[in-house]
């Protein structure tokens, strides 16, 4: 395997800018996702790393090895596409190894190259089958296959997950996670999902306007976002963000008043509160600021809670066992030292 360096690359499509400048290392044996909203130059980045579309300035890397020139066929990258783009006509056998039958591998090396691809993903029993007959989940696992038959330096996985449905996803990235630990392999993943994001990567890295916002490992992408895009895009629901001013030696952002820092004296800023970190407590129960529920959302064990409090809205997240009827009141409050605070005009996380 081998480490894929991104250096002030920058793709351009006429007058739009998928990628401005990206650098970004993807370490050796590393499985890094790459997140963001549509239209964030997630998957060019994957299509430049793979040589199908040329950058307009910069370098690709791949071991060391510049090869921004190198037509993709030389690259010895393997790309998962979110569509599977597996060949109707070919079994399930022929479409595993058609890029080794291409670059005219003996045969026997293809069968044995396939059924040891197959028996990594445990499609071995879908050989002979063709790809009208299979389920999603299984098609994908044959796409995998053929990106593991090459045996590339890098693996590329274009959304491979979302045409598959919510409960078959969530077993096919674990599917996925065990895979990679496995090869030791070096895989760049890209996704929209947040979840998805953190629950694979070894390092996430967030792009947003391609520009990239912040690369970290999952628990400090959601503990330490490095500003309020970051903040705001991973987590769910959304984080809460209100202005924030000065008041009797606090902050009121809001509904709610929240410890200030020392140094902010005369700065412009914002508060975020995740809404697993309100704490709401039965009107009289406890302290904070009166709100009046909205909407309940039941996700299983847990509660959202949408409220209204004084001409703010506020989204909370709680066990399903408080479950306070619509139209009555509660009092809700930041739980202490767990919000965050953001420069309002550059965005940049200035607390924790």
């Amino acid at each position: 395997m081998a480490r894929l360096d991104f250096t002030q690359v920058r793709k351009d499509f006429s007058e739009v800018q998928a990628l401005r400048g990206l650098d970004l290392e993807v370490r050796d044996g590393e499985l890094l996702v790459i997140v963001g909203p549509s239209g964030c130059g997630k998957t060019t980045a994957l299509r430049v790393a793979a040589g199908l579309d040329q950058v307009t300035s910069g370098t690709v890397a791949i071991g060391g090895r510049d090869v921004t020139e190198v037509p993709a066929g030389k690259r010895n990258v393997s790309m998962v596409f979110q569509s599977y783009a597996l060949f109707p006509h070919l079994t399930v056998e022929e479409n595993i190894g058609f890029g080794l039958a291409a670059r005219s591998v003996p045969r026997q090396e293809i069968r044995e190259r396939v059924a040891a691809a197959a028996l990594l993903v445990e499609c071995t029993g879908l050989l002979r089958r063709k790809p009208f007959e299979l389920s999603g989940g299984e098609r994908q696992r044959v796409a995998l296959a053929r990106a593991l038959v090459r045996q590339p330096d890098v693996y590329l996985l274009d959304e491979p997950l979302s045409n598959l449905d919510a409960q078959l996803r969530v077993h096919m990235r674990a599917e996925l996670k065990r895979l990679h630990r496995r090869l030791g392999a070096t895989m760049v993943h890209v996704t929209h999902d947040q979840v998805e994001a953190l629950t694979l990567g070894d390092r996430v890295a967030v792009l947003s306007g391609g520009v990239l916002q912040q690369v970290a490992p999952p628990e400090e992408i959601y503990a330490r976002p490095a500003n309020r895009f970051v903040a705001t895009f991973v987590g769910s629901p959304a984080m809460n963000v209100y202005p924030a001013v000065p008041a009797d030696g606090a902050l009121q952002a809001g509904p709610f008043v929240i410890e200030a820092p020392a140094g902010l004296s005369g700065r412009a800023v914002e508060a975020g509160v995740r809404p697993e970190h309100v704490v709401v407590s039965l009107e009289g129960a406890g302290p904070g600021t009166p709100a009046e529920v909205q909407l309940l959302e039941i996700a299983g064990n847990e509660m959202f809670l949408h409220l209204a409090a004084g001409g703010h809205t506020v989204v909370a997240r709680t066990g399903a066992e408080l479950r306070p009827p619509v139209g009555t009141t509660v009092r809700i409050a930041p739980a202490t030292g767990r919000h965050f605070l953001f420069d309002s005009e550059s965005g940049v996380t200035l607390h924790p």
